[in-house]
């Protein structure tokens, strides 16, 4: 059942006459031939709504129902774009988003009327999906064939996607995804995780994001596998999907995983059909609990959002790794200041990094990069791809062996008293506190030590009260948590602040501080014990960044 197609729209048209169920959500079960022919339908409107000299792309403003994989397949069968819009951005930014795709039809569903209703969207038809009005006008389109009705040429160099990447500052960028990467993704991960056409697919991250898509519908598509949507991410409701879908595959992101092991425990979780889950972000400690759990391996990989660079995983990998370069990647982790490449990183006998400051660089592509760039930015084309080397913008450090290892993002480096430490070194050690269901390290300013530590934790329900002396003594137990990388800073949340891809808000946090409405705790000096960080230690610490003269730095 699989197909080799060079473009998108021939692994869709591979699917006509496939007459086994391919998609399922909520209540409803289609075939592939059906979606097949909702999407070859919806490329006939398309044909017919967009204007004239207009560029080839719509804007898709839905959860995870079925009318987001037909607009994809749609849109690759009518040589078009899809730029996926994130539900949670409002007013302005949302409008902002929508118009810089310059896209003139925008599909969604009732329950996001509300966010476009009074936005200026000069030029734009909107289209929902669920209502009488879109059925009527679809049924005039009945019968349309795959590959009859198209905008522009069908070829593996033209855009299919338009997906947005978060950013800490400015405005997200829309990353360009062509039918030739994406059929490629899709075959590449058929390969590496064995997808087979009985598979299911569970895609409960969301389509809007490249993860559902790239990772999760483009192997689906390539293997001839089914889909199962849910419309959006549910800890509690994932493993009944699971075994009421079959399926045998999932992808994650951010702290999905950490939600799914805060649910209540049952001595049935093994029972499930589940045979891998692909993200990234889990961590080893949460990958080997949840594996203990459910009985199902997580394998982390590393991909840019824009496809520059990718990390494959392979079974000599050693814990803590991500993986080496892919075949025809060329990954140096260099020091951006000098361009030059870092030192292999040492441990010590308990695996403590010792020499962190030296080896922890940025992860670069010197080779060839599949990086296709971002639609009508050529700022950010220019700050990615610098003297012909792709810059991801995320940290890492490489062992002797050549394995790589996850330091966080660029802008998650800390440098507390002339030492770079990693946010996402501490957070996975800090992630063993079996007491914590999710953890965020971010870097809180200080007009002398230049950075200092600080750690948001989010309890498991049930879990006792904070306790200062059990979180110093386990503290005290990790041999590889270096005396600089101790939190001075712990805010206690309920839940962990995320983004609309399940990741942790770090721009929010950071920006808090310890200025925050929940409780925080703190020591004055590494070997003081923890407490309660008051109103008036505030007003004392306000009055130190005064009199250091460095007011500006409460605002980053």
């Amino acid at each position: 059942m699989a197909t080799q197609g060079a473009t998108v729209a021939e692994l869709v048209q591979a699917r006509w006459a496939d007459h086994r169920p391919g998609l399922w959500f909520e209540d409803e079960t289609a075939t592939h031939h059906q979606v097949t022919a909702g999407a070859a339908a919806r490329a006939a409107l398309l044909a017919d709504l967009l204007p004239r000299g207009a560029e080839p792309h719509v804007a898709v403003l839905l959860d995870n129902t079925p009318e987001f994989p037909q607009w994809l397949s749609a849109a690759a069968l009518a040589g078009a774009a899809v730029a996926g819009i994130n539900p949670t951005r409002r007013g302005p930014e949302l409008a902002r988003d929508i118009l810089h795709t310059e896209a003139r039809i925008l599909v969604t569903e009732r329950a996001h009327l509300p966010l476009v209703e009074g936005l200026d969207l000069p030029g734009v038809r909107t289209l929902v999906t669920d209502t009488e009005e879109y059925a009527a006008l679809l049924r005039s389109y009945e019968g349309a064939k795959p590959g009859e009705h198209t905008v522009a040429p069908v070829e593996p160099r033209s855009r299919v996607l338009l997906y947005f990447t978060s950013g800490s500052t400015g405005a997200p960028k829309a990353a360009i995804c062509t039918q030739a990467r994406l059929a490629g993704a899709g075959r590449s991960l058929v390969r590496f995780h064995g997808v087979r056409p009985e598979d299911v697919h569970y895609i409960c991250m969301p389509m809007f994001h490249g993860n559902a898509v790239i990772a999760d519908w483009a192997p689906a598509l390539a293997a001839g596998a089914g889909v199962a949507l849910r419309r959006r991410f549910s800890a509690s409701a994932f493993l009944a999907d699971v075994r009421r879908y079959n399926a045998t595959y999932f992808t994650y992101v951010g702290r999905a995983i950490q939600y799914l092991l805060a649910t209540e425990p049952a001595p049935d979780d093994h029972d499930n059909p589940l045979r891998v889950g692909f993200g990234t972000e889990a961590g080893a400690v949460d990958a080997r609990r949840f594996a203990e759990r459910f009985g199902v391996r997580l394998v982390e990989g590393y991909g840019s959002s824009e496809g520059g660079a990718s990390i494959q995983r392979t079974a000599d990998t050693p814990p803590g790794a991500i993986g080496r370069a892919t075949p025809g990647d060329d990954l140096a982790v260099v020091d951006p200041a000098t361009r030059t490449e870092c030192p292999p990183a040492c441990f010590d006998a308990r695996g403590r990094l010792l020499n962190g400051d030296e080896a922890i660089g940025e992860l670069v592509n010197r080779g060839r990069s599949p990086f296709e760039g971002y639609w009508r930015n050529p700022e950010a084309d220019a700050a990615r791809v610098r003297d012909g080397w792709y810059w991801t913008g995320d940290l890492f450090y490489r062992d002797a062996a050549g394995f790589l290892y996850f330091a966080g993002r660029t802008d998650d480096r800390l440098r507390v008293d002339s030492e770079n430490l990693a946010a996402a070194m501490i957070e996975h050690i800090l992630s063993r506190w079996e007491a914590a269901s999710a953890v965020a390290v971010y870097a809180v300013p200080d007009p002398v030590a230049g950075d200092q530590v600080m750690a948001t934790l989010a309890l498991h329900e049930g879990a006792s009260s904070f306790s200062p002396s059990s979180f110093t003594h386990f503290l005290s137990s990790q041999p590889d948590l270096g005396p600089k990388m101790i939190p001075t800073y712990l805010r206690l949340v309920d839940e962990m602040p995320v983004t609309a891809t399940n990741k942790v808000h770090r721009v929010a946090l950071r920006r808090a501080g310890f200025r925050c409405p929940d409780p925080v705790w703190w020591h004055e000096t590494p070997t003081a014990p923890y407490r309660r960080f008051t109103p008036s230690d505030l007003t004392d610490l306000l009055s130190r960044y005064r009199d250091q003269g460095r007011e500006d730095l409460l605002g980053r």
